[in-house]
């Protein structure tokens, strides 16, 4: 009985797109019962398309292991506006900074990669970034057009574009 408690208050089914932290956008695609070391486990079965792999995360540990429902219309929304607002770089040391933000993209939080978006975007006239910046950005970027897409429903191309034209209005 406890189970069925916990699968109501996950609220995941099968179909729906959720948003686990270390790995972006990805489709319940079962629930299966599993026995590991002897403990019966039941699982949500979560592939991730664009990496081609599958996660089991245990119905019961879901929720704390981070994995949401995609973000709502106001959270896109405030995560767009992020964008629009102004670059905030720490003045420490760039493997520390590199740290937080990678920190920030495997949260799943969608204000932080936000953020990360943010703070690592160069525009046509700064200066050329360092190759971890820009697997950073891009990483982040991913992730964030991604969740865009599948909350929108489009091509994650044109998410990428939608992303680029707030990120331009910052800069005009």
């Amino acid at each position: 009985m406890a189970k069925r408690a916990q699968d109501k208050k996950s609220g995941f089914e099968v179909g729906q797109h959720v948003v686990y932290p270390a790995h972006g956008v990805g489709t319940i695609t079962g629930v299966e019962k599993e026995s590991v070391a002897g403990i019966d486990l039941e699982v949500y079965v979560v592939a991730f398309d664009q990496d081609k792999m599958i996660l089991r995360v245990p119905t019961a540990r879901a929720v704390a292991s981070g994995m949401r429902a995609l973000a709502g219309s106001k959270l896109v929304d405030d995560a767009l506006h992020t964008l629009t607002g102004r670059a905030r770089i720490k003045r420490t040391m760039w493997s520390r900074r590199a740290q937080e933000y990678e920190a920030k993209i495997n949260s799943g939080d969608l204000i932080s990669i936000a953020e990360v978006v943010r703070d690592l975007h160069r525009a046509e006239d700064q200066p050329e970034q360092s190759y971890s910046e820009r697997q950073l950005y891009e990483s982040a970027l991913d992730r964030m057009a991604r969740e865009l897409a599948a909350v929108e429903n489009i091509e994650r191309d044109e998410a990428i574009e939608r992303l680029t034209s707030s990120l331009a209005k910052k800069a005009a």
